[in-house]
């Protein structure tokens, strides 16, 4: 089996991401529906509303538990947002938005969920009851899909998994410390029973498809091992789904411009001590240089 090929701008550039036409409105770029966020994270929901966005999305849905989304609506004025049932500053059901699933062009999944059990209930109501978009899923939302693999097989590859070596050991049941020592292993074993693309995140993000490809990304920027990084990177790729990238193409694009960010953020604010919050703003100029 040969080894992971690196993931550069060249190597970007051989894969060039859809790019609308002038006469593109925001239906034609793409729409996306981010279920997130709890009592205790409710900022994730923004972070990852926001990266979608600069990835060049055209429209965008948050829903979280009702707690959190409080005043959504004026932090990010673009997004339509709806405010979920919620029990224990958990979301509840996902009844309230499941009739918008069908109509999304790209639906991320988890981020900021703290309950485990809840999360995992949450995914196989959204994952096992709806079709159409594709999917993001991140955080405790991955939790029990090992155990479960038709619940993302049935969307035939439109499907990336995000998680960090601790999520990827808790996904399979393995043990964190084998994971790290082998994340290429681990990410193309849960690419063939998935059916989906896994990305496992770290100082160096391995990346797995179901048809056998696997790439790797070198961090240069430490100050991405921050909070709320994770949700910024699930909210790029989610933006990039919309638009019509394939999700291999979603996967690599958005670790590439997640660390490009921190490279950039690295040189003018500091190497540690820039926020989460201020990597996806760095989006949109990375892109136009690539001719995205």
């Amino acid at each position: 089996m040969s080894g992971p090929i690196e993931v550069t701008a060249a190597l970007l550039k051989t894969m060039p991401l859809p790019v609308p036409n002038t006469d593109t409105d925001k239906d034609g770029r793409g729409r996306v529906l981010v279920i997130a966020g709890s009592g205790e994270v409710p900022g994730a929901l923004l972070l990852a509303g926001e990266a979608a966005l600069r990835a060049g999305a055209g429209k965008l849905q948050l829903a979280g538990p009702e707690s959190a989304t409080r005043g959504l609506g004026l932090l990010a004025p673009e997004a339509r947002v709806f405010a979920l049932a919620e029990q224990d500053g958990e979301i509840a059901s996902a009844d309230d938005v499941l009739p918008f699933i069908a109509k999304c062009d790209a639906l991320l999944l988890g981020p900021g969920m703290i309950d485990e059990n809840r999360a995992r209930l949450l995914a196989r109501q959204v994952l096992g009851d709806v079709g159409g978009p594709s999917f993001v899923i991140d955080a405790a939302a991955m939790m029990g899909l090992w155990d479960d693999p038709e619940l993302v097989r049935r969307h035939g590859g439109c499907v990336v998994l995000t998680p960090h070596a601790g999520e990827m050991a808790k996904l399979m049941g393995a043990q964190k410390e084998d994971v790290e020592a082998d994340p290429m292993k681990a990410a193309r074993q849960a690419a063939e029973r998935l059916n989906a693309v896994v990305a496992v995140k770290g100082k160096h993000t391995f990346v797995a498809s179901p048809g056998g490809g696997a790439w790797v990304h070198h961090s240069h920027a430490v100050g991405l091992a921050t909070s709320g990084s994770g949700d910024v990177l699930a909210g790029l790729i989610t933006g990039l789904l919309a638009r019509g990238a394939s999700a291999e193409q979603a996967a690599l694009w958005g670790i590439f411009l997640h660390g490009q960010a921190g490279v950039r953020l690295s040189a003018s604010v500091g190497p540690l001590g820039f926020l989460a919050r201020e990597l996806a703003g760095e989006v949109p100029a990375l892109m136009a240089e690539l001719s995205v």
